[in-house]
């Protein structure tokens, strides 16, 4: 078991997490959502996603749920690996731009889109085999209770993979790391979105999401067993994951 300590990007930052303020500032930046990601990662967020799939360990037989779908980039990346995915997300917009994504790979029938709260998702009890959260676990008001849903959804030994923003701890990169999530970040966001609070709320929002020993006990308390907590690129996004019991 991987535990790991991440300091806060904004130790004092804690903000408004309604459900209905923060899907607004998700589907106020949605047409430029993907851009954005790609751009701000410089790319490493495709690798993140298929690490993340790749840990669930999919034989092509699997019903995935993608939670926080966003424009089911993870949910059509799943589609590969998985029989069917079921995506949710409670922020209308987001999930438009999904559905014509989904639409244009031609997986309408295998890919369904659901608008739902994370804290009470749209899906029948042991129905799914597999979960998956790309960044979007912070970004819910109750993480905890999401956890519980998460977990009320899947069939015994199912597999969770979440992806979610850590800080690095390397000396250096640590520091460099801080300045640009903190300054540069959410200067570029604003200009390419033309939004001014949400990528103020993204480092916000890294700051006051629990650290991984934390958020592992979260999982674990959630009914999940073997919680890992391992860094990716030198631990700018962590993978959790876990099997239920």
């Amino acid at each position: 078991m991987s535990t790991f300590v991440v300091k806060s990007v904004t130790p004092n930052a804690v903000p408004d997490k309604a459900p209905d303020r923060i899907a607004g500032m998700f589907d106020a930046i949605a047409p430029r959502y993907d851009l954005l990601n790609h751009v701000l990662s410089a790319g490493i967020d495709k690798r993140w996603r298929a690490r993340a799939i790749d840990s669930l360990q999919l034989t092509g037989r699997e019903t995935v749920l993608d939670v926080c779908t966003g424009t089911a980039d993870v949910a059509l990346a799943a589609r590969r690996g998985a029989s069917r995915v079921v995506g949710v997300d409670f922020a209308g917009a987001m999930l438009a731009l999904g559905l014509q994504k989904v639409a244009k790979a031609g997986e309408s029938g295998r890919i369904s889109l659901l608008r739902g709260d994370a804290m009470s998702l749209p899906v029948r009890d042991a129905s799914v085999d597999g979960v998956t959260v790309a960044f979007g676990i912070r970004n819910v008001q109750r993480p905890e209770v999401a956890c519980v849903e998460m977990a009320r959804t899947m069939r015994s030994g199912g597999r969770l993979a979440i992806l979610e923003f850590g800080v690095p701890q390397i000396p250096g990169l640590s520091a460099f790391y801080r300045w640009y999530f903190s300054q540069v970040l959410p200067r570029i966001g604003r200009m390419v979105s033309g939004h001014n609070a949400a990528y103020s709320y993204l480092p916000a929002s890294v700051g006051s999401f629990p650290p991984p020993r934390e958020f592992m006990k979260i999982l674990s308390a959630a009914g999940f067993v073997e919680v890992r907590a391992d860094p990716l690129t030198f631990g700018i996004v962590y993978l959790y994951t876990g099997r239920k019991a």
